[in-house]
């Protein structure tokens, strides 16, 4: 379940360490930095910073040939996270990373291993509640590993979280992302990758009967739909409610419950982070804007009571950015 975002940590940024090794794996790379870059796309400040890293630091290639270019893994790290890349090479001795796992923790880091880096770990470091891919699953049971690892996307162990990796990798990301920033900005993030649900980390891996609902809660799902569908002209949500044969303390309950906030709350931040992605990328006018996605009168003020500054001082802002 997604935490609601601290007060204290929204106007900060959050930096990720990203450590890969020969024959990573693209696709989970890819998925974890996308959610980080579109999420400073649509915040009118960008929350995350990430840096890449190796064991010894220069160009790393992946398993397609696709090269980044790292840093070294310092001695003394002084990052929010730590993700480890999952590799083509479950035996690669770079993904045996105890000790390093050990100093981000130290330094009160949490540490995200993917596939093979978290099979490795269970391997090496395991108990029973860890998870990783469910091929390494398989390869840990025909080595006679000590432990059997779950078959959940993610597993959470207090500063360790062992991940399926591959496609989960997209899931896992906008769930730590979703700590720092609104649900709704973060429903903007996955919309614009096309990725519909959005898994939690109890959801199982696919092959193995995946969840059917977003958020868990198909009443829920259908309310977010309604929301979704209805940007320009909103519907109130004595119509919703009797839409979804709820009634409305239900459904403030539902929203509370999962992500901290009423349906009114929810529905306007939903609208807001729609206009705040039109207002970043769009030439549309202010007022168009604001018409698009249901604020007819008053838009600017409502836009400066959630971002903290009006849509024109945030666009010639962005402007200026771009000129320099």
């Amino acid at each position: 379940m997604p935490a609601t975002p601290k007060p204290s940590t929204v106007n900060r940024q959050h930096h990720f360490d990203i450590v890969v090794a020969p024959g990573y794996v693209l696709l989970e790379l890819a998925s974890l930095v996308e959610v980080l870059r579109l999420a400073n796309r649509v915040c009118p400040n960008p929350p995350f910073t990430f840096t890449y890293r190796s064991l010894r630091g220069g160009p790393i290639a992946s398993s397609s040939d696709a090269t980044v270019q790292t840093e070294r893994v310092p001695a003394q790290p002084n990052a929010d996270y730590l993700f480890v890349i999952g590799n083509s090479d479950p035996d690669h001795p770079d993904l045996s990373l105890g000790r390093i796992v050990s100093d981000y923790t130290f330094r009160g880091a949490q540490v995200f291993l993917l596939a093979e880096a978290a099979s490795r770990y269970i391997d090496e470091h395991g108990t029973e509640d860890m998870s990783t891919h469910w091929e390494n699953a398989s390869f840990l049971r025909e080595r006679r590993a000590r432990f059997e690892a779950k078959l959940s996307i993610a597993t959470e162990q207090g500063a360790v979280v062992t991940c399926a990796g591959m496609e989960a990798t997209t899931d896992v990301a906008l769930a730590v992302i979703g700590r720092h920033i609104s649900g709704p900005t973060r429903m903007t993030v996955a919309d614009i990758m096309l990725h519909e649900n959005i898994r939690d980390f109890s959801s199982l891996q696919p092959f193995s009967g995946s969840k059917t609902t977003a958020t868990g809660d198909a009443k829920l799902d259908q309310c977010i739909k309604l929301m979704q569908a209805n940007i320009e002209d909103p519907l109130p949500i004595n119509e919703i409610v009797q839409a979804l044969n709820l009634s409305n303390r239900s459904l403030e309950r539902k929203f509370k419950t999962y992500f901290g906030t009423t349906p009114n709350g929810f529905y306007r931040e939903m609208r807001l982070a729609k206009a705040n992605n039109l207002l970043l990328n769009t030439t549309m006018t202010v007022r168009d804007i604001g018409l698009a996605c249901g604020f007819p009168n008053g838009f600017s003020s409502v836009y400066k009571s959630f971002f903290g500054v009006t849509p024109f001082v945030l666009r010639r802002e962005k402007r200026q950015v771009k000129q320099r």
